[in-house]
C-alpha cells in the first residue's frame, strides 16, 4: 500500500476554530480536530488571523499568509504538530 497517493476525498472543505481546536471538514465527510497547542503560530495568532485562510497544495492543504503557517491534510491525518524549533545555548 503506497500511504502517499492522494485521495481526493482528503481535500479540505472547511476550516473553522473552537475550545482551542482547530477543525478541519474533508470533502469525504470526515472531520479532524486537532489541539491549536500543536500549531504555536495559530495560537497565537488573532481570530482575524486564523479566519483568513485559503486552500492550498491542489486542495490537500491550507495557508495562513499574515502569519506564515501552512497544514497538509495528510499531517492532520497523521496527528503530526508543528516541528519544535531546537533550543541552542548561548555562549
Amino acid at each position: 500500500m503506497n500511504s502517499s497517493k492522494l485521495n481526493a476525498g482528503e481535500m479540505v472543505k472547511d476550516v473553522r476554530f473552537s475550545k482551542g481546536n482547530i477543525v478541519v471538514d474533508l470533502m469525504d465527510g470526515r472531520t479532524i480536530s486537532a489541539p491549536l497547542a500543536w500549531y504555536p503560530r495559530l495560537l497565537h495568532a488573532t481570530p482575524e488571523q486564523r479566519k483568513n485562510w485559503q486552500i492550498a497544495g491542489a486542495g490537500f492543504g491550507i495557508r495562513w499568509e499574515d502569519i506564515d503557517e501552512d497544514l497538509s491534510t495528510e499531517g492532520l491525518l497523521r496527528g503530526a504538530p508543528a516541528p519544535r524549533k531546537l533550543m541552542t545555548k548561548a555562549a
